[in-house]
């Protein structure tokens, strides 16, 4: 972009960001609380998507039925009171009292019977329990059971999940086809969506909700009480990061999400601002490739992006440029937790880029790669995805690759992503695409969203297929603790022999907010409640 459009574009976003500020209902709000979000609200359904800005969206109007707290043990929070069999076979709840949709209606079991089996047919984590429940029903008004045929040890963990979460929406709602998207927002949690005020790639806004019934206990981590300590909370999408960094030291944005890390030195240089990790695991950095077209089809074009991938300290600096923030790491599961290995790590971690370029030519070469156009999707104002694709569609060009890269937003992707057509068939066809996960998400071989490889063409875009790989990672949930390990050392090593993703690195994003506000708590994402504005 020229110096000229970049002035431009920054104006033209200063403006906008005036005309934002200058809403009526800014003003007549007792308090207001502005935040940069990390990407544009696309989607509502959080059933829909895995991105994080539908996440964050749902944490806003949702609740869920367990949530994990500071210590990541799973704790109730919409349920009251629950047990489980002597032969761990069925599992009771009892949902607390009180709970109410935001148009008035009760909460029952029959609502939160239809989210499980919702959110079980998409989300990675449901759709592993499904494959152990016989049944789940609603027993009473405010009961309801799940079933199982034989024991699965991590239900709690499961309804507990906070990068996919499972939230509780209407019956009526939960009813509509997992694979049509959900266009209300209408929940029971701490904040209203206020839809007459949504203005997509502008604001989203939403109001306190009085009739919110938080549990006793404090906030902690995901769990706990969830106050709303503002009247009205404002997203405002403010795509130029420059321009977002000028509007929270002026003091028209009060946080900004995931701030552009080469800013970070002018933000810290404002005594009135915190730059802060709330985030102690860390988030995987990943790219996916369509396995359903060529090139990579093939597994051997798929390792070669191993070697052409390296160190992943390209990717790193290219996203975060700041060693304090960045972690190279090829454990699958996430380093720095239980579950980090080195099993099945080949010689393209050391990072010798000449020996890597080398073998990725030649694996390409055993792969029958003859110069096709490789679509790589680059979501230009996604800061953390258009940063990887930029090095992406560089490395594959070192390796002899013909390379488009394809400049789109964050919400063109989610829905290209869904395309399984070559581009013979579909002009939307892609063959790469870069996003991020959770640390807490991506540790586990329940809730890792991309590792799923059954061959029904039913798990995340990109469709991976091996039933050996599918299979060690179903042993996972049968196994008792001390036996974990083994099964994650396993399954990674056949990981890396049939590569369902790239993973890029690992890194810790830190927020930036104003000191005027108290109560942020220390949870793997931003949450908004238990925010208190002076």
């Amino acid at each position: 972009m020229s110096v000229y459009r970049r002035n431009a574009f920054r104006a033209t976003a200063a403006g906008a960001l005036a005309l934002i500020l200058a809403s009526p209902w800014s003003a007549i709000a007792q308090s207001v609380l502005r935040l940069v979000p990390q990407a544009d609200l696309k989607i509502l359904d959080t059933v829909q998507t895995t991105n994080n800005i539908t996440s964050n969206h749902g944490y806003m109007v949702y609740d869920t039925l367990f949530s994990l707290d500071g210590k990541l043990a799973a704790k109730p929070q919409m349920v009251e009171s629950y047990s489980k069999s002597p032969d761990s076979l069925t599992w009771k709840f009892k949902l607390r009292p009180g709970l109410k949709f935001h148009d008035g209606q009760a909460v029952t079991a029959k609502d939160a019977v239809a989210s499980i089996l919702r959110f079980s047919k998409r989300i990675p984590a449901g759709v592993t329990m499904m494959q152990f429940a016989k049944e789940i029903v609603a027993t009473g008004g405010d009961t309801f059971e799940i079933r199982l045929n034989k024991p699965f040890g991590l239900v709690l963990e499961t309804l507990a999940g906070p990068e996919n979460p499972l939230f509780v929406t209407r019956e009526a709602d939960a009813q509509l086809d997992p694979n049509t998207a959900m266009t209300t927002a209408i929940g029971s949690g701490p904040f209203m969506f206020v839809r007459e005020e949504w203005v997509p790639g502008s604001k989203v806004v939403y109001k306190k909700n009085p009739d919110y019934k938080p549990r006793s206990e404090p906030a902690d981590g995901f769990a706990g009480g969830k106050l709303a300590k503002v009247d009205r909370v404002e997203w405002l999408v403010i795509p130029d990061s420059n321009t977002a960094v000028q509007a929270l030291i002026k003091g028209e944005v009060d946080i900004i999400e995931i701030p552009q890390t080469d800013l970070l030195p002018l933000v810290r240089k404002d005594p009135n601002i915190t730059v802060k990790v709330i985030d102690r695991v860390g988030t995987q950095a990943i790219y996916r490739m369509n396995h359903l077209i060529p090139p990579f089809n093939n597994a051997k074009a798929r390792q070669a992006l191993l070697y052409a991938t390296g160190d992943q300290r390209d990717y790193l600096s290219s996203m975060i440029g700041f060693a304090e923030y960045e972690k190279p790491c090829w454990a699958v599961f996430i380093c720095g937790t239980p579950f980090e290995t080195q099993a099945g790590v080949g010689d393209w971690a050391k990072g010798d880029k000449k020996a890597n370029i080398e073998k990725a030519k030649a694996l390409l070469k055993e792969a029958g790669y003859k110069g096709e156009k490789v679509v790589v999707l680059d979501p230009v104002e996604t800061h953390l995805a258009h940063a990887q694709a930029v090095v992406t569609a560089q490395k594959l060009r070192e390796i002899g690759m013909t390379v488009e890269l394809a400049a789109i937003d964050w919400g063109t992707q989610s829905a290209r992503r869904q395309i399984k057509d070559g581009p013979d068939k579909n002009p939307g066809a892609w063959n790469i695409f870069h996003t991020w996960g959770g640390g807490l998400a991506m540790n586990s071989p329940l809730s890792n969203t991309p590792t799923p490889s059954a061959c029904d063409g039913k798990n995340w875009f990109g469709w991976p297929c091996d039933e050996e790989l599918e299979k060690i990672r179903l042993e996972f949930p049968l196994a008792p603790p001390e036996k974990q390990k083994e099964i994650v050392e396993r399954l990674q090593k056949r990981f890396y022999e049939v590569v369902p993703y790239i993973p890029a690195g690992q890194f810790f994003a830190p927020v930036a907010f104003r000191k005027n506000l108290s109560g942020i708590l220390d949870t793997p994402r931003l949450v908004l409640w238990n925010i208190e504005k002076k």
